[in-house]
């Protein structure tokens, strides 16, 4: 999760709590680098560390992308509202970070 991105959920994240949800962030990055991050940014939620990309790949978030003409492996910014039961129930592919947020509140509050 990259910076602009953590700070919406960080800024927005009691209307996260009001609702009863759950806020996490994965990437690759390790353990140790998300501690300092979440420090630097205040973070008030989970950052999770999946060095191996377990999670990644098991949610289809690990996979080619393209910059200046180059392939390459990464994280894809993607988000996943997850219901209680454990069942995804909306997907947001290639997320706009600085107002991904307040989209994700809409989706939940409209259904």
């Amino acid at each position: 999760m990259f910076s602009a991105q953590a700070c919406q959920f960080r800024d927005q994240f009691e209307d996260f709590q009001k609702r009863g949800l759950v806020v996490l962030g994965v990437s690759a990055d390790s353990a140790a680098s998300h501690d300092k991050f979440a420090r630097r940014f205040r973070l008030p939620f989970i950052l999770l560390a999946d060095e191996d990309k377990a999670i990644a790949r098991a949610y289809g978030a690990w996979g080619e992308k393209r910059f200046l003409g180059r392939k390459f492996m990464d994280m894809r910014r993607i988000t996943f509202l997850i219901g209680p039961d454990g069942r995804i129930r909306k997907i947001w592919h290639n997320v706009k970070p600085r107002a991904h947020a307040a989209e994700v509140l809409k989706a939940i509050d409209n259904g």
